[in-house]
């Protein structure tokens, strides 16, 4: 086991020092049993990252979990029980605390799973070196497998075998492409042992349900930069089982397009820019999801004036479409242009429906308000209420 004398502080780890944490660890702690901060939490700490979520991992069983957190007044539930985890509310905020583990039977997708007291075997069973990280108390790190080095040199990489730790749970295939999206260094590309492995599991993927998998491609998406992760899904076949149908050409465009005016793209605009064969339901997109996917899809493809979109939609929406435009034409978006569609999102339509009554009624006046502003934004904007008013009608 190498300390190696790392220590995170409090100024890059709030949770480190906030009371609700600290409340849970000296409970199973004072029970005299072994407890540390887990995974994700160190791991961001140590890179300077937020978190959401703090994990505890202890060698107190279930069991002992539940009567040391009750005898301290906090609140446990048994969550996850079957796999050791057992949630503790503590001032209000949520923690999973897990039983050291170590796996008996994995089958891809589901693990029959031991308890333990051995940390080491502990971290084992965990996924990649960088998140088999723990921490003490005080912030002083607990590195059993030297994580810490591929985390500082942003190489992702499995623990031991890249073959097993995915036969182990296909997932981690998808979870591989998307911590390197957020933590890889994409300048000494991506380990060959790992690629390797992905490319020899592709059917494990076909196991996975829908909502997994979505869940992790919104997590690839949703990174600053996944264009290397993207191109070595693509290269790999991975993206071509998931999302059939795909191509990666047009939101690498989008991505780079996006930096260089300043303007984020959405993961579901980079997901239609995607493309694929009925994305929502293969990713199980919540209903707004779907919607709001379906209304990007729309404007970027339908070709109505984007000026139009940003008027009725809001210059976000309009500004993604715009660049999925861009990416279709391989043009470069300017900068503008840009600045054109915020400006349509603020103006105010001259015209009511008050100004066209009772010459215009019904399904007439929809229409006769639908061709008046049509011309408005055609003109720039430029057109006052006067002139509008006194356009020939159909």
């Amino acid at each position: 086991m190498d300390r190696n004398y790392t220590k995170i502080v409090a100024e890059d780890a709030a949770w480190l020092v906030a009371p609700s944490a600290r409340a849970v660890f000296d409970a199973i702690a004072q029970g005299g049993h072994q407890i540390f901060y887990v995974g994700g939490c160190v791991r961001n700490a140590l890179l300077g990252v937020g978190v959401s979520d703090v994990d505890m991992s202890t060698s107190a069983t279930p069991a002992q979990v539940i009567e040391l957190a009750e005898a301290s007044g906090l609140k446990p539930i048994p969550t996850g029980i079957d796999h050791g985890t057992i949630t503790v509310v503590s001032g209000g905020t949520p923690y999973e605390v897990t039983t050291f583990r170590r796996d008996v039977v994995t089958d891809g997708r589901h693990a029959v799973i031991a308890y333990s007291t051995d940390i080491t075997e502990d971290a084992r069973r965990r996924d990649f070196t960088m998140n088999a990280l723990y921490a003490e108390a005080d912030g002083t790190v607990i590195d059993p497998l030297n994580g810490l080095d591929d985390l500082r040199a942003g190489r992702v990489r499995f623990i031991e075998d890249a073959e097993t730790r995915i036969r182990e749970d296909y997932l981690r295939t998808l979870r591989y492409f998307r911590f390197h999206a957020w933590y890889g260094d994409t300048s000494e590309g991506l380990d060959p042992e790992a690629i390797a492995a992905i490319g020899s599991n592709l059917s494990g993927l076909e196991t996975l349900s829908a909502e997994r998998v979505g869940a992790e491609v919104k997590k690839i998406l949703s990174a600053k930069d996944p264009s290397t992760a993207l191109g070595a899904m693509a290269q790999t076949g991975v993206l071509g089982t998931i999302l059939p149908g795909t191509d990666i050409r047009f939101i690498l465009l989008v991505i780079h397009a996006g930096t260089y005016i300043a303007a984020p793209v959405s993961w579901l605009a980079r997901l239609v820019v995607l493309g694929g064969e009925g994305v929502p339901k293969r990713l199980r997109l919540s209903r707004s999801e779907h919607r709001e996917y379906a209304l990007i899809h729309k404007a970027a493809f339908e070709g109505a004036s984007l000026l139009g979109i940003s008027f009725d939609h809001g210059p976000e929406l309009a500004t993604q479409a715009y660049l999925i435009r861009c990416a279709i034409a391989e043009s470069m978006p300017e900068a503008r242009y840009v600045d054109a569609l915020l400006h349509a999102s603020r103006q105010r339509f001259p015209v009511s429906a008050q100004d066209l009554m009772p010459t215009f009624k019904g399904e007439a006046l929809g229409k006769r308000i639908s061709q008046l502003k049509t011309e408005w934004i055609a003109s720039n904007f430029v057109l006052t209420r006067a002139e509008l008013l006194a356009l020939p009608h159909p």
